[in-house]
């Protein structure tokens, strides 16, 4: 079937003449459900989640919560269209240019990537815990003239701006609810606006979002998703599984910079006339127990080690609204679904998704789910165990997950990466899995050096960078260390340089400094101090020795 999508809106052609070249993108399949293949050749998700969702009978009911506020449908759409206009005729935004976000998970975040898509922008939604140094990649490698940022984290980006020679033009700052026009530009600035925008013409093929996550060569991966993408998420997963409906109220704590995230908390309620509740800050496990009991929760969002907390304090609690609870962003282990059901009576439903792919493309339904197991390949998606040379492996035998179906990867500006991560026209996801006969998959490990740990990814050779950057450190190797409470920690061995000494006032001094550098969520939690780090004799790091020895000192396999 001839892809759809028809000539672009976008002026700024950068996204487009920064796609792999069409012969190393995956094999796309648009037939294997009605819903794929009813989508016409002009499409704006935003418009689409927003716009059609108020007007089918959704308009005044509620989309988002936070503390005491609540947004319906038409004040969603109705401040994102001054935002859009804002954009439009103050800031000379053209379809195609990339906007940066930057803020907690908050209605006006929300706001702010309707109004990107809307007129015709290319959302890039950061993390609030990104430092400068990693804000600059990110602004450096999309080429990103517009930004709007929460007024309370504006001094990394700032920061950003500075460094970045003038690419950075706009840069506005919002508030959580977009209320205080005096203290706030955008505020201010769509406060003035009237309501009302003619959205952008975009083809189902133009770039909506540009996703990174971290890689494991450094520098983070920047994916590029349609605006078809971001649809067909929510007409896969959600859909065929019944998560997500007009009486549910979801809550969770990926930031919707991540894929996980943006489908959970946005996209999935959106699409299906539901709504979510946002925090004030971080939630930790005890107090996402209580919000469900004192807000009525039916759905959750969170990785494993939040349901496994979550599990040991359940009792006592009133969580009869819950019902949707989903997992993701690393394994859900058998020990903490058998817990948390026995707790709850709830069956987690453990999605595998990543970055490139946008979000889950094996789970099962809830009544399906089975402890230890992650599920089939879901509706629109196809998924296999395959060798080295991509040929099938037998049943139980494990080998490298691959998959395709209506989204997939695209790395911006990336051929080798690209290379790598598809092949033959199927996405390599990096896992490691055995396939039973009926279809069901079980999680073996990562097939890469990427760091797992409470559900973030972390790159070892990102946190390398940044300790390499401190001047006591010679030479620094980063691994994940096995962590019954975090699946991983980051562990880093260091050789010192010639007059600094090894001590716990040193481990302090370099943990505090990779907190300032780069996410302090990506800290090394252990350091060693080592005389050398094992190496080839061509002086390449042999990380996998580190990673045995860590295997063995705890007592793994």
């Amino acid at each position: 079937m001839p892809e759809p999508g028809g000539p672009t809106a976008h002026r700024d052609r950068f996204a487009a003449e920064n796609l792999p070249p069409r012969e190393l993108w995956p094999a796309f399949d648009y037939e294997s459900l009605p819903e794929l293949r009813a989508y016409p050749s002009r499409m704006n998700c935003g418009a689409i989640l927003l716009d059609d969702t108020a007007a089918a009978g959704h308009r005044d009911r509620s989309v988002l919560h936070l503390g005491d506020a609540t947004w319906t449908y038409g004040a969603l759409r109705d401040l994102s269209e001054r935002i859009a206009r804002v954009l439009v005729e103050d800031c000379g935004l053209v379809p195609g240019n990339r906007v940066l976000l930057r803020s907690a998970n908050t209605p006006m975040l929300v706001a702010c990537w309707f109004a990107v898509l809307k007129a015709g922008g290319i959302c890039v939604t950061t993390m609030q815990l990104l430092r400068a140094r990693e804000l600059v990649h990110i602004v450096e490698k999309a080429q990103i003239s517009h930004a709007l940022c929460d007024l309370a984290l504006m001094d990394e980006m700032e920061e950003a701006r500075d460094r970045t020679g003038g690419l950075l033009e706009h840069l506005l700052t919002f508030t959580p609810l977009g209320n205080r026009p005096d203290d706030a530009s955008l505020d201010r600035a769509a406060a003035e606006k009237p309501s009302g925008f003619a959205n952008c013409d975009t083809a189902a093929n133009d770039v909506a979002l540009i996703a990174f996550t971290s890689g494991t060569t450094g520098n983070p991966k920047a994916t590029m998703h349609f605006h078809r993408d971001v649809i067909a998420m929510c007409d896969c997963f959600p859909r065929y599984f019944d998560m997500s409906a007009p009486k549910d109220v979801f809550a969770g704590t990926p930031p919707l910079a991540f894929t996980f995230g943006l489908g959970g908390l946005t996209a999935f309620p959106m699409r299906f006339g539901a709504s979510t509740r946002f925090f004030p800050g971080p939630m930790s496990p005890e107090e996402m127990i209580e919000a469900v009991e004192r807000y009525r929760i039916t759905g959750l969002y969170t990785a494993p080690t939040a349901y496994r907390v979550m599990a040991d304090i359940a009792h006592g609690h009133d969580l009869s609204s819950l019902v949707k609870c989903v997992s993701a962003g690393e394994t859900l282990p058998k020990a903490t679904w058998e817990a948390f059901h026995a707790a709850t009576g709830i069956p987690i439903v453990d999605g595998l998704g990543s970055t490139e792919m946008l979000h889950i493309f094996v789970a099962a339904a809830r009544e399906e789910m089975r402890a230890g197991y992650t599920g089939r390949a879901i509706p629109g998606y196809r998924a296999r165990v395959v060798d080295e040379a991509g040929e099938d492996l037998p049943p139980g035998e494990p080998g490298l997950l691959a998959v395709r179906g209506p989204t997939g990867c695209r790395y911006l500006d990336d051929i080798e990466r690209q290379q790598v991560y598809v092949r033959k026209g199927w996405n390599y996801p990096g896992d490691v899995y055995a396939m039973e006969e009926d279809g069901y998959f079980r999680y073996v490990a990562r097939a890469d050096d990427m760091i797992i740990s409470a559900g973030y990814n972390i790159s070892g050779p990102e946190v390398e960078a940044a300790l390499l950057d401190h001047p006591a450190v010679a030479e620094c190797a980063v691994i994940g260390k096995p962590d019954p409470a975090r699946t991983n920690i980051v562990k880093a061995f260091v050789v010192l340089r010639e007059g600094s000494e090894p001590g716990a006032e040193t481990v302090q001094r370099l943990q505090d400094f990779v907190k300032a550098e780069i996410a302090p969520y990506k800290y090394p939690r252990e350091i060693e101090f080592v005389p050398d780090l094992p190496k080839t004799e061509t002086g390449k790091m042999q990380r996998f020795r580190l990673r045995e020895q860590e295997k063995d000192d705890s007592g793994g396999g």
